[in-house]
């Protein structure tokens, strides 16, 4: 009776415990900067990407712009970023995980807006503060930029004269036409040598009403950008100064213009000293803005800075791109600011401050793979599973019952705590349930009955040699727990190698198994037992065992 009264207590702290690990529990959705207030229902066990539908991402680090010194490194930390992104983003249970040394893959299930979700996976988030060119050094620079590009044989002109050349590799470059870009070759200084040349890139500028700022045509934006990348531009730039485009274009006169900044080269801080980020509406102008606040020992810097340069303007730039009009820096500015995003919608600001908050990307990373499942086809697979899983219950049950009569009806009492102990441990270690997951578990359900008739055959043995009843059972399950055991650890251990060596799929399929063996085997020597003893109790030593 005590060992009965042990096991009894043993199997009820086993069933409380998988019963705590599949309570319901209220997740928040919604990223904090949009208050968080929403919440879902999850029962225990996490659904994987194929079952609630969502988004698989596989992305590698950008070394196009130059090679990486540390790929490994930089991928961790990528990882780590990602990690804070998403969960700021909301998504219940991402996963994140590194394959190789190159690439990451990411699965975001439940994801209702794919595209809002890769801008926040893809971005950057480089936050920095410049000073623009408050005395004017570009501007003197504008004729020897000028020159520069006049001696690299390009030139700005009236209509193409006769007889000249047809587009060049340089026109190309520069997506012209020949009546407005041509290469200043001897052929055509021949064939017009009446034509004065005017300037090529001061022409496209058009002064600004700030230090360091200019304006180019919309339409000529593209065609800008190509001559602000030549080596020879490059060199002509005068030392400490960088030239960035503004984020967005801006009307004036009915007209659509970029803005132009030179900066200087060197920050005075950068978004790496960033400690908070909240997106919000601005009520005066009604316009979306993001508040931030730094570290204290980015406070102390940006206070210094911003004391040396009271009258200047301020640049901040986000990606290498102006966000808004540099604002003029009135007294010295500590540890708060704010970043004016103009037309920008609240989402996109709420999206910008949360990136800001989880860090930047220590390099730029692509996405080389891309898939979406729909939440329709994961319901589809979740009805499917059950449908397969219920149908393969019932068939063992039923073949069970008929074959051992009232001890298979034991098994299928044994069974439902399997189960129980299945899920409950799967929600213990926050597995997530996929589709080779469910099949994970309709095999290891297999290997459970499997138990049940090794020990069962074993006990018709025993009986067979005229054994009482309750000492057949006892020696039944002594003499059929060694096969078992052995059995199952085979199993076990080559579900461990799929696990080590595979991937998110096959390592669900292994987690499943080793975790249902594991029941199993606890579901036969404690509950199975446990019910045999208790039912032979109630029955007369000599009564005979329906089996």
């Amino acid at each position: 009776m005590t060992s009965i009264r042990n096991r009894l207590i043993l199997i009820s702290v086993l069933v409380a415990l998988s019963l705590w690990n599949l309570r319901p529990r209220q997740t928040i959705v919604g990223t904090k900067a949009e208050g968080g207030d929403s919440t879902e229902t999850h029962y225990g066990l996490k659904l994987g990407l194929d079952l609630q539908g969502g988004m698989h991402l596989a992305v590698e680090i950008d070394q196009s712009a130059g090679p990486i010194t540390n790929p490994e490194d930089a991928l961790d930390r990528v990882v780590t970023i990602l990690r804070s992104r998403v969960d700021e983003f909301g998504v219940a249970e991402p996963l994140i995980q590194k394959v190789g040394n190159s690439r990451l893959i990411i699965q975001l299930p439940g994801i209702d807006d794919p595209e809002r979700a890769k801008a926040i996976v893809q971005r950057s988030a480089f936050l920095e503060f410049r000073i623009t060119d408050m005395h004017g050094q570009f501007d003197n620079a504008l004729p020897r930029i000028d020159a520069a590009l006049e001696r690299a044989g390009i030139t700005m002109e009236g209509p193409q004269a006769p007889g000249q050349a047809g587009v060049s590799a340089i026109q190309q470059l520069l997506g012209a036409s020949p009546d407005s870009v041509t290469q200043a070759d001897d052929s055509s200084a021949t064939a017009d040598s009446t034509k004065a040349a005017t300037p090529l890139f001061s022409s496209f500028l058009f002064v600004g009403t700030l230090p360091g700022e200019y304006l180019v045509r919309e339409e000529d934006f593209e065609r800008v950008d190509r001559l602000m990348q030549l080596p020879e531009f490059q060199r002509a730039v005068p030392r400490g100064l960088e030239l960035l485009w503004a984020a967005e274009p801006t009307s004036q006169s009915a007209r659509s213009f970029r803005g132009l900044y030179v900066v200087e080269s060197r920050p005075i801080i950068t978004g790496e000293m960033l400690s908070d980020a909240q997106a919000q509406l601005d009520p005066m102008f009604n316009s979306a803005v993001v508040n931030f606040q730094l570290t204290r020992g980015g406070g102390r810097i940006f206070g210094r800075a911003t004391a040396e340069h009271v009258g200047d303007y301020m640049a901040i730039v986000l990606d290498r791109r102006v966000q808004g009009q540099p604002p003029i820096i009135r007294s010295r500015i500590t540890r708060n600011g704010q970043i004016e995003l103009g037309n920008t919608s609240i989402q996109d600001a709420q999206d910008l401050a949360l990136v800001l908050r989880a860090g930047a990307l220590p390099a730029p990373i692509t996405i080389v793979e891309e898939r979406t499942v729909g939440a329709s086809l994961g319901e589809d697979s979740i009805r499917q599973g059950q449908r397969a899983g219920v149908i393969a219950v019932l068939i063992v049950v039923a073949i069970i019952a008929v074959y051992y009569r009232l001890a298979g009806l034991v098994a299928v009492i044994g069974l439902m705590f399997y189960v129980l102990f299945t899920l409950g441990g799967l929600a213990s270690i926050d597995a997530t349930l996929t589709l080779p997951g469910m099949a994970g578990f309709v095999l290891s359900l297999g290997l459970a009955v499997d138990a049940n008739v090794l020990i069962f055959e074993r006990i018709r043995e025993e009986l067979a040699l005229n054994r009482s009843p309750r000492l057949a059972v006892d020696s039944g399950f002594d003499n059929a727990m060694p096969a078992i055991i052995d059995g199952n650890l085979t199993t076990v251990i080559t579900a461990a190698f799929l696990f080590q060596f595979g991937t998110g799929p096959v390592k669900g399929f292994a987690v499943t198994l080793i975790i249902g063996i594991i029941a199993s085997l606890i579901t036969a020597v404690f509950v199975t037992r446990t019910v045999f003893h208790i039912w032979l109790l109630r029955r007369s030593p000599t009564a005979e065992l329906s089996i």
